[in-house]
């Protein structure tokens, strides 16, 4: 199991949210690059990096911090928030990132998941946000009508070959993450499953290797020391 150090971007800052509500921030760094290369020196092996400002308004609006993090790092980005076409996957893989997630997008334009897979093949992440089972999107503003296993099936089908889940209840919370959606979410469909949301513990490190998810994003937890992050990598290996 991998784990995903999560770097939250909002006007151009290192942040956490609660449960996704942007009036509900704190702010950790005023320079994400710093937290990045913080993380990368205690042993990560990939930084999970959200656009916030892009997931609220639909495109990206913090790609030149965010590259800057992807060029100077000697680990490999992946990015979310607001990444809704092709043209703009493109932009993001041309800046030195190697991952795109695509949540909102993937529920409002499945045809823009079959194409992307097809193009970028594994450069390609499918973030599934859940909100009380079902599929949460724009920056978890709204909730759709598929539910979140149906959903991955269908991702699935489409062609995709990692999902990102995320319970929206647990996340930023510090209260453990949802370990029944999740492995419910393992049983489901036959795709990596990364997991996020909630993320505590060490205990939460060893329970979520047992449930089989193939990664864990920690966010708050490494932020407010919970979590150290070199321990969370031995165990999670």
């Amino acid at each position: 199991m991998k784990i995903y150090p999560a770097i939250d971007v909002k006007d151009g800052r290192c942040v956490r949210l609660v449960q996704g509500k942007f009036n509900d921030v704190t702010v950790y760094s005023d320079n994400p690059l710093e937290m990045a290369l913080k993380w990368e020196s205690l042993g990560a092996e990939y930084l999970h990096v959200v656009d916030l400002d892009g997931a609220r308004v639909g495109e990206p609006q913090n790609t030149a911090v965010i590259s800057e993090v992807a060029v100077k790092l000697g680990i490999p980005v992946q990015l979310g928030g607001g990444i809704r076409s092709i043209e703009m996957i493109e932009i993001i893989l041309c800046k030195g990132i190697q991952r795109v997630i695509l949540g909102t997008s993937a529920v409002n334009d499945p045809d823009l998941v079959a194409k992307a897979v097809k193009t970028f093949e594994n450069s390609l992440v499918v973030g599934i946000d859940a909100k009380d089972g079902f599929v949460a999107i724009e920056g978890w503003a709204k909730t759709s009508s598929f539910t979140a296993t149906s959903f991955a099936k269908k991702m699935e089908d489409l062609g995709a070959k990692t999902i990102i889940y995320t319970d929206i209840a647990t996340d930023g919370t510090l209260a453990g993450p949802n370990l029944r959606a999740m492995e419910e979410m393992v049983k489901a469909v036959n795709v990596e499953i990364i997991a996020s949301g909630g993320v505590s513990s060490i205990d939460d490190i060893r329970m979520l290797k047992e449930v089989g998810v193939s990664g864990a994003i920690i966010g708050k937890a490494l932020y407010t020391g919970n979590i150290d992050l070199t321990e969370a990598i031995k165990i999670a290996k």
